[in-house]
């Protein structure tokens, strides 16, 4: 809608100014007539090319966020006034904030020191709490959703896309709507959607507030997801003695995830020590980690999207990964077979080798000996170890081919390396010495023979 500075709301509320735009509309200023005061505005962002559907989503959306935050109450939870429709559009009427976003804060400060960042954690964790405790997840915990006032009040802000339990489900199946580098790994994946999905988004946001970057920062969408499914937030360096509290935050793992009352205790634990009695805690890495390259242009970290979830393919399970085959010392490894028994130790009968020169051995690395490697998928198992000569490998029998069971191909292959020992060839030695005593008989016989003819 067009910016018009004498828009009447409901015969009531007057537009002024707008204060900010984001991805899910813009905030006014406005005057309320009746009771004489200044109030902010949200109005809902239609885009044309939606849908009437999609238009009636949004709108429900609005009203809903409106219905829900006007039961949370807490300081740091801007105050509803009104919910109102106008011209087929709604309207939300709320406390008028003066203040800062905690992102603008940074970009234009520097990041903050790790105390005063531990306070405003406090604050957003009571507002949080003060929302579960009602039911409702924010789901888009971030720092420009965090507002702060120059007498340092914090408030969060923007239940745009906050969920209660009961409600209907607004968002289609397999949307997940959140900012990338803020929304739990869990719910990123669409599993799970609850209260310690906040937590790690206000971890997130802490981060960026001690560090100045956000914790998984890189140069697309498309990374920054990637990342956080698979890799662990870079590591702070500047988060001092808050360094523990943002650890428990950022947990992978929900449900190992520090719990709201857990994470009060560690955050009011720096927010109360004073400065000079902080200790100091040494980074393993003092040095930031390199920066990526610079964002693409019009990516915005901090900027809320939907990114469909593909659904997960449906794996065959199996109680328990197979047990690594034992093999005769003298055969080569191949992949384990489905059929071995674990923990069944074999013993070979010894059988006689066909005859053969004397080989000798060098000695036994015992690196080597009773030693498992395990191999990531589709590597190729070592080679023999190199104790065995080539002659010696020419002498075994071909492996076995891998049996493998009808439920697919096993993602593991593991190899055990042994002593390679052979059965003494007696043999041999009994053959060597039979003509040994055969060649000295007849070269007496030879000799007497001579002997006799030149007699």
């Amino acid at each position: 809608m067009p910016e018009q500075h004498t828009r009447l709301l409901a015969e009531r509320y007057e537009l002024i100014a707008p204060l900010g735009r984001g991805t899910m509309g813009t905030v006014w200023r406005a005057r309320d007539r009746a009771l004489g005061r200044d109030v902010a505005v949200k109005e809902i962002r239609q885009d044309p090319g939606l849908s009437e559907e999609q238009r009636a989503e949004l709108r429900e959306r609005m009203v809903r966020e409106g219905r829900t935050a006007s039961r949370i109450n807490h300081p740091s939870v801007a105050s509803i006034h009104d919910v109102i429709i106008d011209d087929n559009s709604p309207w939300i009427i709320m406390e008028l904030v003066e203040a800062r976003s905690l992102e603008q804060v940074i970009d234009e400060e520097g990041p903050l020191p790790p105390r005063l960042v531990a306070e405003i954690g406090v604050d957003l964790l009571g507002a949080l709490r003060a929302a579960h405790a009602q039911g409702i997840t924010h789901r888009d915990v971030k720092p420009g959703n965090v507002l702060v006032t120059a007498s340092g009040r914090v408030v969060l802000t923007d239940f745009g896309i906050a969920k209660q339990e009961g409600d209907s489900k607004l968002t289609k199946t397999g949307m997940v709507i959140g900012s990338p580098g803020y929304t739990a790994p869990e719910r990123a994946r669409g599993e799970y959607t609850g209260p310690e999905s906040d937590i790690w988004s206000l971890g997130a946001t802490l981060y960026f507030a001690v560090e100045g970057r956000p914790a998984y920062e890189r140069s697309s969408i498309a990374e920054t997801l990637a990342a956080l499914l698979s890799e662990n937030a870079d590591l702070p360096t500047q988060a001092g003695p808050l360094r523990p509290a943002l650890t428990g935050l950022l947990n992978k793992d929900y449900k190992q995830r520090l719990s709201a009352a857990q994470a009060e205790t560690m955050l009011r634990m720096v927010a109360d020590t004073p400065t000079s009695e902080i200790p100091i805690i040494k980074d393993e890495q003092p040095k930031a980690p390199p920066r990526p390259p610079r964002p693409a242009e019009g990516y915005d970290p901090d900027r809320t999207i939907a990114v469909r979830v593909p659904k997960p393919p449906q794996m065959p399970t199996a109680a328990r990964p197979p047990a690594p085959p034992v093999r005769n010392p003298q055969a080569p490894a191949y992949p384990a077979s489905a059929n071995t028994a674990p923990h069944q130790t074999p013993h070979p009968t010894p059988r006689p080798q066909p005859p053969a020169p004397p080989v000798r051995r060098p000695p036994v690395d015992e690196g080597d000996v009773n030693t498992m490697r395990v191999y990531p998928p589709g590597q190729q198992v070592y080679p023999p170890p190199p104790h065995m000569r080539p002659q010696q490998q020419r002498q075994q029998q071909p492996p076995p081919p891998p049996v493998f069971e009808e439920k697919g191909l096993g993602t593991d292959l593991f190899a055990i390396a042994g002593t390679n020992q052979e059965p003494p060839q007696t043999g041999n030695k009994r053959g060597m010495l039979i003509l040994m005593a055969v060649a000295a008989a007849t070269a007496v016989i030879i000799a007497i023979l001579i002997v006799a003819l030149v007699s």
